[in-house]
């Protein structure tokens, strides 16, 4: 996948990487989901366009993959791509946390900042 995208052997052609990318992310390869993703977000090789990132984000977000579950809770936490939900971020950001992605902690934290005594109470059971 990465050969296009980086000029490896070959000439960088970002448009060929997108290609290679959506084929694995289409197969369900997590990581290729979550690569695709971040081509969305920067709109690299494909148009930008933010709610097809969290589209990708949330299927490698689905399968355990911590890198989208991070990416995703900040889509919700800043609403970019996807309704603004603190409540969302939270439940994104504790499921790379659980997985010891220490950014994932941190946002939990900042995201629980942002919620209401019953949304934590509720959230928690």
């Amino acid at each position: 996948m990465g050969v296009y995208q980086f000029g490896e052997g070959v000439p960088q052609d970002h448009r060929e990487a997108a290609k290679w990318v959506r084929m694995a992310a289409d197969q369900g390869q997590a990581m290729a989901q979550d690569w695709l993703a971040r081509m969305y977000l920067r709109g690299e090789g494909v148009t930008k366009d933010r709610e097809e990132a969290a589209k990708w984000f949330r299927k490698a977000a689905e399968q355990g993959f911590a890198d989208a579950q991070l990416y995703l809770g900040m889509m919700y936490f800043i609403g970019e791509g996807v309704v603004h939900d603190f409540v969302q971020a939270h439940a994104w950001f504790n499921l790379a946390a659980s997985q010891g992605n220490d950014k994932g902690k941190e946002n939990r934290d900042d995201a629980a900042k942002q919620m209401t005594p019953t949304q934590i109470a509720k959230h928690r059971n």
